[in-house]
């Protein structure tokens, strides 16, 4: 028990002795002191520290020789604590600042790097997400011979691959909730838009089902057949383009039942 308490009273004095050593920094009237506290203060990874030290000396040091290093690692410390929204600002700055700098090149990237990190799941708001695609291309078309480049192509397919599975389960949104005829024209789009999308088989499938169910909810006539004729149509694209698909059995019964109410509807009106 005398040794915990040894221990608990040493921990407890290192603790004010680093807070008041802490506190007479803040209270300096040396940045340079301070900035170099900072940096200190952000390799022992106590960015609360670092980032209260550098984001006092950083304005003032704005032209001067110094300015540049502690702008970087203000930044780098915001990112390290996982705060994006800061870094991305602060990286940003530090490009503006210095476009010349050694740095540049990688606080470009960690520009893009940050709003990438700070890109939420799919189904939320996609701002951010936007934000570093922009970024990221920005930055490839700035830096193409970038050691950063091998990261930033792979961050670029995933933000790629996260908007384009939003963009499909909003588009198949229309159809879940029986709005036929956007579902038809969204799924298209989306087919449009995607070309080579994994997602297409089953958006194809079910471009023909909703343009079928548009047709059965029609009312009698000429524009119930030309709904359902357009829907066979539908069928022989998919059919065209994925012969073997699993989805191949269901569509060619909905098929069947398209060419019996074309004929239903032929007999009707003869």
């Amino acid at each position: 028990m005398n040794i915990v308490k040894l221990i608990l009273f040493v921990l407890f004095v290192t603790f004010v002795t680093s807070c008041s050593k802490f506190n007479k920094l803040v209270k300096s009237t040396d940045i340079n002191k301070k900035m170099e506290a900072g940096i200190e203060f952000y390799k022992k990874k106590d960015y609360y520290k670092a980032a209260t030290l550098l984001d006092e000396v950083v304005p003032l040091l704005k032209g001067k020789e110094e300015g540049e290093k502690a702008q970087y690692y203000q930044a780098m410390t915001y990112y390290d604590d996982k705060q994006y929204v800061m870094s991305g600002y602060y990286f940003k700055e530090f490009y503006e600042a210095y476009p010349r700098s050694d740095k540049a090149e990688q606080c470009y990237f960690m520009y893009a790097k940050s709003m990438y990190n700070d890109s939420p799941q799919y189904n939320l708001d996609q701002e951010s997400t936007t934000g570093a695609l922009v970024g990221l291309q920005a930055f490839a078309n700035r830096f193409p011979e970038s050691k950063y480049m091998e990261e930033a192509n792979k961050l670029t397919q995933e933000i790629n691959a996260k908007l384009e599975l939003k963009d499909y389960e909003n588009t198949k949104l229309y159809y879940k909730i029986r709005n036929y005829k956007s579902a038809v024209i969204a799924l298209g789009n989306f087919m449009e838009k995607y070309p080579e999308s994994h997602y297409n088989e089953e958006l194809k499938y079910l471009k023909f089902i909703a343009q079928y169910d548009l047709a059965k909810r029609s009312i009698e006539g000429k524009k119930k057949k030309d709904r359902y004729l357009d829907a066979m149509e539908f069928y022989l694209e998919f059919i065209d383009k994925y012969p073997n698909s699993k989805l191949k059995k269901d569509a060619e019964s909905y098929y069947e039942l398209c060419m019996k109410e074309v004929k239903k509807i032929d007999k009707q009106t003869t």
